[in-house]
């Protein structure tokens, strides 16, 4: 077994608090208002949100994939941190054990936030992960962290 890792980094102008609430209290909700194509469903399994918890997620109609598991691995609610791994579902195929990607949001000198996101591929066997993959990876993960950005900024009272 392997480990391959990337980091991806975006800012944002919604301060960390905020940000944090939105992006990892309240995704559950809030992902199937602001991208509705993408995620059809979360649902918890197991936990209250905190360590140990297991989400299945089911994607939309458009999506590659249909369904994965996330497991809540650490959740700091005061330094703004959050560790989760997708142990199961068609994203992992036959190359990964697993995908543990950790978030940490910290504010940023303009006033803002910076969310950075650490992502480490655990892969079965040597598999070989292309640039063209971990490009398409922090795509989704942009895609994803923009459009909440936009909806807080829609909606200031929001979260």
């Amino acid at each position: 077994m392997g480990v391959v890792s990337y980091d991806c980094e975006i800012t944002t102008p919604i301060p960390p608090a905020k940000m944090f609430k939105a992006a990892v209290l309240d995704a559950d909700n809030l992902i199937l208002k602001v991208l509705p194509q993408a995620i059809k469903s979360v649902e918890v399994l197991e936990g209250d949100g905190g360590p140990g918890t297991v989400k299945l997620i089911t994607f939309g109609e458009g999506s590659q994939y249909k369904t994965m598991k996330q497991k809540v691995e650490a959740l700091d609610k005061e330094n703004f941190t959050y560790c989760y791994s997708i142990i199961e579902g068609d994203m992992l195929g036959t190359s990964f054990e697993k995908i543990s990607n950790e978030v940490k949001i910290t504010a940023s000198p303009e006033g803002g936030s910076v969310c950075k996101n650490t992502s480490k591929y655990f892969t079965i066997g040597e598999v070989e992960i292309t640039e063209e993959k971990i490009k398409a990876g922090k795509e989704k993960a942009s895609e994803m962290f923009k459009a909440i950005e936009a909806h807080l900024l829609a909606n200031p009272d929001a979260c």
